[in-house]
């Protein structure tokens, strides 16, 4: 292949493991909090306008592969969220709010360090929590429509072991293939395969602002935009990230309007576009980055076939396939919130209150997980102090 035309290609793939590897948590997402078939096929392609322009303008003006994307770990967050009063509207003015806090701490600096004093363990344990229930839907997608699960599984397996990045894209394309030769329903009256954008006015409620705006802000700095830095660090690459967020979560706020939950870095799929498998030399990966920007504006422009697949098929298969694109992120999540023997028992208190699905006062399960784990942290400090005054006499000033 002509050295020029490596990076294009990587960003090609980029854009489509990207979208295909997820594209269906994101609809999830939307639909459980209640966007129907038109708002949510209009947030897929909001959201993919979004990381397009941010990419490209990125990637043209830093001359580095930065690349960005939805929040995935988000879109889980608003499965396990579920519906709330107020409605899609809510849900919207909760994304708008979360893409205004997102700017804020690109333009503040005390938010960014707000944000880091959050003990690592809890934060990676309210993400396991919200990212649970989705990765059990594989298991419960084999026990209740096995002829379609079945390989789909299968499938996703033979290529994780064989070729990792193309795993959760070949398990869709197995699921298409279950629905067409079952004979699915087909598209429901009203559905549109064309691509549009659907305005919906936000609405801004205590409710959207506690259970959404907040988690989902904290779910996409943690898990998304801090791990992305690191990854472009790791390859060499160190953007400025204030101008990073300032543009993500404009773009967030923009694209909320229409339906789109947050933008943010690309954490899983940066790699493809940061790595030396984009190009040899480091000064040109940029390329990459803009071309998976661009391929993310075309993707977006079959939102509306996305969410026909999404219609035409049993939701416990789609879910089945969101649930194998999010069990890596499941795993890291897991090891962060466990590994250190200070934090684990507020981590555990945390990821069960937050994997639990109550919904307390119209407040979703991951607040109340934060306030039971940060509780918990709490008692446990002030059990660690008075250990420790108890064990010094008193009077006592040696060093």
């Amino acid at each position: 292949m002509p050295r020029v035309l490596q990076p294009v290609l990587a960003g090609a793939v980029t854009a489509l493991v990207g979208f295909a590897s997820s594209f269906a948590v994101l609809l999830a997402g939307l639909r459980a909090v209640g966007a129907d078939e038109h708002q949510a096929a209009s947030g897929l392609l909001a959201i993919c306008l979004g990381i397009g322009i941010t990419a490209i303008g990125l990637g043209l003006w830093l001359r580095m592969p930065v690349t960005t994307a939805w929040s995935t770990p988000g879109a889980a967050l608003l499965v396990s969220t579920g519906p709330i009063a107020g409605g899609f509207a809510a849900a919207e003015g909760a994304f708008l709010l979360a893409g205004v806090l997102i700017v804020a701490t690109g333009l503040l600096p005390f938010l960014g360090r707000w944000i880091a004093a959050i003990p690592t363990p809890m934060a990676s344990a309210m993400l396991a929590g919200v990212l649970l229930n989705l990765c059990l839907a594989p298991a419960r997608a084999v026990v209740q429509v096995p002829a379609l699960a079945v390989p789909v599984v299968l499938i996703w397996a033979v290529l994780y072991r064989l070729a990792r990045p193309w795993a959760v894209p070949g398990a869709l394309a197995a699921a298409m293939v279950a629905i067409a030769m079952s004979g699915a329903d087909a598209l429901p009256a009203g559905a549109s395969l064309r691509p549009e954008l659907v305005l919906t006015p936000p609405a801004f409620t205590v409710a959207g602002v506690v259970s959404i705006a907040l988690p989902l802000f904290l779910v996409t700095m943690a898990a998304q935009n801090i791990p992305g830095m690191a990854v472009l660090a790791g390859y060499g690459y160190h953007p400025p990230l204030r101008p990073v967020l300032a543009a993500t979560g404009a773009a967030t706020i923009g694209a909320a309007l229409f339906g789109g939950h947050a933008l943010n870095l690309a954490a899983i799929t940066a790699a493809l576009a940061a790595g030396p498998d984009a190009s040899p030399d480091p000064r040109r990966r940029w390329i990459a980055s803009v071309t998976a920007g661009a391929g993310m504006i075309l993707l977006g422009l079959t939102a509306g076939i996305a969410m026909a697949l999404v219609l035409m098929s049993p939701p416990v298969l789609i879910e089945a396939v969101a649930g194998l694109a999010l069990l890596g992120a499941l795993a890291a999540a897991l090891v962060a919130a466990v590994s250190a023997p200070n934090g684990r028992d507020a981590a555990i208190v945390t990821l069960v209150v937050t994997a639990s699905g109550i919904n307390l006062l119209g407040v979703g399960a991951a607040f109340w997980g934060l306030v039971a784990g940060g509780l918990m942290h709490l008692l446990h400090r002030r059990r660690e102090k008075a250990v420790v005054a108890d064990l010094v006499p008193a009077g006592d000033t040696s060093t």
